[in-house]
């Protein structure tokens, strides 16, 4: 079949970093742009078990065309439970592995690849897209002030220094544009702390120096909560488009409920309920599910928990069966419809950005324990610059610091408060993804960009 590049024959590909909640974000993303471009092939790169899930769970456009790439977990490799081995395996192979599949799509196609959109931390695929001549889109699919610290990762460095910095977590930086302050121990993980030369903290440095480079950078996130930090990082890059948050009603159209979530929360006060939920990847620690069992207990107050079965083993002796009447446990929980309900009151959560930017679309404060990567930084912006949310007292789970959170957000006046300030981000969050919202705008700027009107 004849290879061609002419405007009718669009084909982008789309570059999938296949771990955590980065797949099924990009997808959502995709899904609405092939609707909105009909005549553009988009072909989705990633793992076989990524994308079976993914167009599994969704309807998928016509236009989208899944291609398989390699995990790069050799034959018979036994894993040895090492930190990040999976992502190690994906990244030592990765590159040459796209490359193949891109040259695949484009002959089963006939049409030549005419763009190309990665996740962010494939900061590589800058390279690949100036290879071949055809503008290079990344999505960054955290917030700007997470962003914005990669791309100063070079100067943080400079000015602090990358030793001695255990037990220097509580010093400030002032020097990063758009952040009023900054603690040191609130950078994302790879910056100053953990191991730097790590495939992962390499990969996050070399992104940062990378995105300058690109013809657009996409972000789900929208301009009006983070106005400072966008206005620094729009003067680094040619574009720089916030999308999100990605339009609930794109992501949600059906649901499970298999454990009857929804049903129990109708049977509750309004604005009663702490739904706990810490996504798929962050653990919390035997003696910190016995801190937050016995805070709930204490307090009284009706919860909805999102627990893993491996987790749930350490709950309390009878915890079960002395808050039977005032709480739910569950495997697994459908979290946009819950927060979304009446009866959810405070959202105990690790701060990752999709459960913040869901939290924000549905006006429900948050009480954060952060674990790593950009969980920290989502948590300082939450707490001391939008007021939207608290950190637990000492950024773990103690009884006492646990009933505090609770009891400050639930029934004390600065709850109110809070309550108040991430419904007026509600408001901004729906307006930007209205008709004439900013994240519109940028939608269709980057279809422009994509389907090669602005070229």
């Amino acid at each position: 079949m004849p290879i061609t590049n002419s405007s009718p024959d669009r084909h982008v590909a789309v570059l999938v970093f296949p771990f955590s909640s980065h797949p099924a974000l990009i997808l959502g993303l995709v899904r609405r742009l092939a609707t909105a471009a009909p005549d553009v092939t988009f072909s989705f790169y990633s793992t076989a078990k990524s994308i079976q899930y993914l167009f599994s769970s969704w309807p998928i456009p016509e236009n989208i065309k899944a291609c398989h790439v390699s995990a790069g977990v050799p034959d018979g490799y036994v894993f040895a439970g090492k930190h990040q081995e999976d992502i190690n395996l994906f990244l030592k192979v990765a590159e040459e592995n796209f490359k193949r599949a891109m040259v695949v799509a484009e002959e089963e196609t006939g049409r030549r690849i005419s763009c190309l959109v990665a996740d962010a931390f494939l900061w590589f695929s800058g390279d690949m897209a100036e290879e071949m001549r055809v503008p290079w889109v990344p999505l960054w699919t955290s917030a700007a002030c997470s962003l914005s610290t990669h791309c100063y990762t070079d100067l943080i460095r400079e000015t602090v220094g990358i030793h001695g910095i255990v037990g220097r977590e509580n010093e400030i930086l002032k020097f990063i544009p758009g952040f009023p302050e900054l603690r040191l121990g609130d950078l994302p993980g790879g910056i100053l702390f953990g191991n730097l030369e790590s495939p992962f903290s390499s990969m996050l440095h070399k992104m940062g120096q990378a995105l300058p480079k690109s013809t657009a950078v996409v972000i789900n996130s929208f301009e009006e909560i983070e106005p400072e930090i966008n206005k620094d990082l729009k003067s680094k890059f040619p574009k720089f488009l916030n999308v999100g948050p990605f339009n609930p009603s794109n992501l949600t159209s059906s649901y499970s409920d298999k454990y009857g979530c929804i049903s129990w929360l109708d049977k509750q006060k309004p604005e009663s309920v702490a739904y706990i939920g810490f996504g798929t990847v962050a653990k919390l620690t035997p003696n910190e599910v016995v801190a937050l069992a016995e805070a709930l207990e204490a307090t009284g107050t009706p919860f909805l928990w999102s627990l893993g079965d491996d987790l749930k083993e350490h709950l309390p002796e009878g915890f079960l069966k002395h808050t039977s009447e005032k709480g739910k446990v569950v495997a697994w929980a459908p979290q946009v419809q819950i927060l979304a309900h009446a009866s959810t009151g405070v959202f105990m959560t690790h701060c990752g950005w999709t459960s913040v930017l869901e939290s924000i679309a549905a006006g429900v404060p948050m009480i954060s324990r952060p674990f790593f990567a950009d969980q920290h930084i989502n948590t300082l912006m939450l707490e001391n610059v939008w007021k939207i949310g608290v950190r637990v007292e000492g950024g773990v789970f103690t009884k006492n610091g646990t009933v505090n959170a609770l009891e400050l957000v639930l029934l004390h006046e600065k709850g109110r408060k809070l309550k108040a300030q991430i419904g007026h981000f509600k408001e901004l969050a729906l307006k930007s993804i209205g008709p004439n919202g900013s994240s519109s705008q940028n939608f269709n700027t980057l279809l422009e960009v994509i389907t090669g009107l602005n070229l």
